[in-house]
């Protein structure tokens, strides 16, 4: 199973012990908003408690140094839900560098022809 495979299972799952394994010690995520870097101890607190659930997740490309990924995000806080792309950086097998940008999604967004 891939890096991020295993890190969305284990994200949303909330399974600290897996995430462990394949968030590097150092890593620092760049969220899209607020200007803040987290941490990999920020990461496992936020991991599995619903305050954001994530669907239509795919890996766009993944190696052994680098991968990218795109889902939607929705927000237990009720914040409009997100379509999100992740860069990530990997040393040693885990995930040492996050960063995202995201664009809104209107509640009454449709793909176009459908």
């Amino acid at each position: 199973m891939s890096i991020l495979q295993q890190y969305e299972i284990a994200f949303q799952s909330g399974d600290k012990d897996a995430l462990d394994h394949v968030i590097h010690n150092d890593c620092k995520f760049h969220p899209h908003v607020g200007g803040m870097v987290m941490s990999k101890s920020d990461i496992m607190a936020f991991a599995g408690t619903g305050a954001v659930r994530t669907e239509s997740h795919r890996i766009l490309f993944e190696n052994d140094e680098v991968g990218v990924a795109h889902s939607i995000a929705h927000f237990a806080n009720g914040s409009t839900s997100e379509a999100v792309l992740a860069f990530y950086r990997f040393k040693d097998g885990q995930i040492i560098h996050v960063e995202t940008g995201a664009t809104p999604i209107s509640d009454d967004y449709t793909v176009i022809g459908q």
